[in-house]
């Protein structure tokens, strides 16, 4: 999932990371993401208990007021059906309500639905019993009709979110209020896909009458704050729906997001109340932040992964041997520590720790594959794989600094084992997006990246280093796997293991897959950045999240403002 910067991917825009905090998923990526989520079943999905934290959100008295939150980027357009970008999507979950919700982690609570989904056919059926009282701004009621619409929209019109849903064959409307997804084989992570993170529920006939002015003039949801307007780079506004069926009714009346690229700024304008609460702290500014006496920092670790990875299609990278050199030629940890940290943490592998703790994967010998610095070891692995010392080494980085400074720390190792010719060249997203999934030597030789997806194993490891076809070329741009047999049967892995309804079954996939793929160094995870905003004081009851980014009025927090 794209984060907060305008860098598309072709299969899944949303999932490709920006510069900030790790996002969405879906739109945009464990259980318990800050490790105080109560009741979440491992793994596949299942019920949780929402978190409550701070006021009573269902009883506390509408305040009024309104919230001016300063995004890193700015929002792009509307409709779920088409948006795959985080600044749309943290506009938008407040405009549609979904199925399901996420409460203060990432256990699931009914929205739309009223209780959990029914489970049938070997994992194949699900029936979900919808209330009868949602009603969409314009006062019509949200029927199954309208949840058949916006899941099969996404496949029928093509759109990057396809992926997401394309493993259901059939929807069936049973009612008015029951709506039964038959899918084509047993997709374990399918509950995040009924969430309003994945798909938000559109009125079909709203958005019908003219999708293009639903997208960006006029969306319709139901959820509990209403589109008022916006301009493309300088702000959205959203107020209140007064109306709203569900609960809690929103504290603030009105909600504005305004787009603030420069992380300097952001904090200035935090310090002296312009905006209200902003988004994404950077490691340098940590302190500042922390020393505004009216303010003070809400931050939890996001559902992400950002990694270096390297070309395995040709070059000399296309060679593991290779690629266990250039981990000997740098210490990961100690680019993390000196360039991300406070603002991220150590990952060491594709699955982020919340995520791989409640799966209960091998974290301990996971950590102990990657190498410390040592150029004498690098030096021997590089002679052996007879890579001349005159080669030249591109590595390409997005626009954005902590990625650079990984590009650069390796390098700066590369230049110590002796190569004279080693070049890290920072491109702007578009050019970026064209070359690192070209798999050609002459465009570069490693890249750093990062994804966001929803809390399962699956999102970080079939859309990654999967090789079906809806894959490859695509977010797969490493190609390993492709002149790999151990690569080809992991790669393979992943993809028996997000059809299999068995969670012990997929758990041991997903381990003997990682593993491989660890050891095999086709990525060299990095770090996980954490959703982190700088809060007034005034502020009450704003809650980071680590699938959704912020949260203002749901089960588990109800916004309000005390200036």
């Amino acid at each position: 999932m794209q984060d907060d910067s305008p860098d598309w991917n072709v299969l899944n825009r949303r999932r490709v990371l920006g510069l900030g905090a790790a996002g969405l998923a879906g739109l945009a990526g464990c259980a318990g993401g800050d490790g105080d989520s109560t009741g979440t079943e491992a793994p596949g999905g299942g019920d949780s208990t929402a978190t409550e934290t701070g006021s009573d959100s269902s009883s506390s008295e509408m305040s009024g007021g309104r919230l001016r939150i300063a995004l890193v980027k700015s929002p792009l357009e509307f409709d779920p059906i088409i948006l795959n970008d985080v600044p749309s999507a943290q506009v938008t979950q407040n405009i549609y309500d979904g199925l399901y919700e996420y409460d203060a982690g990432t256990g699931f609570v009914p929205q739309l639905a009223t209780g959990s989904p029914e489970v049938s056919n070997g994992g194949t059926r699900w029936v979900v019993e919808m209330t009868g009282d949602a009603t969409f701004h314009n006062g019509d009621p949200l029927t199954a009709e309208d949840v058949k619409y916006t899941y099969e929209a996404p496949v029928n019109e093509e759109t990057e979110n396809a992926p997401e849903v394309n493993m259901i064959e059939s929807i069936t409307v049973v009612d008015e209020t029951t709506v039964q997804f038959d899918l084509s084989y047993p997709f374990g992570p399918f509950q995040h896909a009924l969430t309003g993170s994945t798909l938000g529920i559109v009125p079909q006939s709203v958005r019908e009458s003219d999708r293009d002015a639903f997208n960006t003039q006029s969306p319709v949801g139901s959820g509990p704050f209403e589109f008022v307007d916006w301009q493309e780079g300088n702000y959205v506004r959203l107020q209140r729906n007064d109306d709203y069926w569900g609960e809690p009714m929103p504290n603030l009346a009105e909600l504005e997001l305004v787009p603030v690229e420069e992380a300097t700024t952001r904090v200035t304008t935090l310090r002296n109340g312009e905006n209200d609460v902003i988004e994404e702290i950077p490691p340098k500014l940590y302190s500042t932040v922390r020393g505004i006496s009216d303010a003070s920092i809400d931050e939890v670790p996001g559902i992400g992964y950002f990694y270096l990875a390297f070309n395995c299609n040709e070059g000399p990278t296309a060679d593991p041997m290779v690629r266990e050199a250039v981990d000997y030629c740098f210490s990961m940890d100690q680019a993390v520590s000196s360039y991300v940290e406070p603002t991220g943490v150590r990952q060491y592998s594709p699955l982020p720790r919340s995520l791989a703790e409640d799966w209960d994967m091998p974290l301990d010998e996971w950590e102990q594959i990657p190498h410390e610095k040592n150029i004498e070891e690098a030096q021997a692995l590089f002679d052996e794989a007879g890579v001349p010392m005159d080669y030249q080494w591109r590595i390409i980085v997005p626009p954005d600094d902590k990625r650079e400074q990984i590009g650069i720390s390796v390098s700066n190792g590369l230049k110590e084992a002796g190569f004279d010719n080693v070049s890290v060249q920072r491109l702007d997203w578009g050019a970026f997006l064209d070359k690192y999934v070209t798999g050609s030597e002459n465009d570069y030789n490693m890249y750093t990246l990062g994804w966001s997806g929803t809390p399962d194993p699956d999102a970080f490891t079939y859309y990654l280093l999967g090789r079906t076809d809806d894959v490859l070329g695509q977010t797969n741009g490493t190609y390993w796997g492709a002149n790999s047999d151990v690569g080809q049967e992991a790669a393979q892995k992943f993809v028996t293991a997000r059809e299999s309804p068995d969670y012990e079954e997929r758990r041991q996939l997903y381990i003997e897959g990682i593993t491989t793929a660890l050891e095999e160094r086709a990525h060299l995870p990095a770090y996980n950045l954490k959703n982190s905003f700088g809060v007034k004081e005034y502020v009450n009851d704003f809650t980071s999240h680590p699938v959704d980014s912020f949260h203002i009025a749901t089960n588990h927090n109800n916004v309000s403002v005390d200036r």
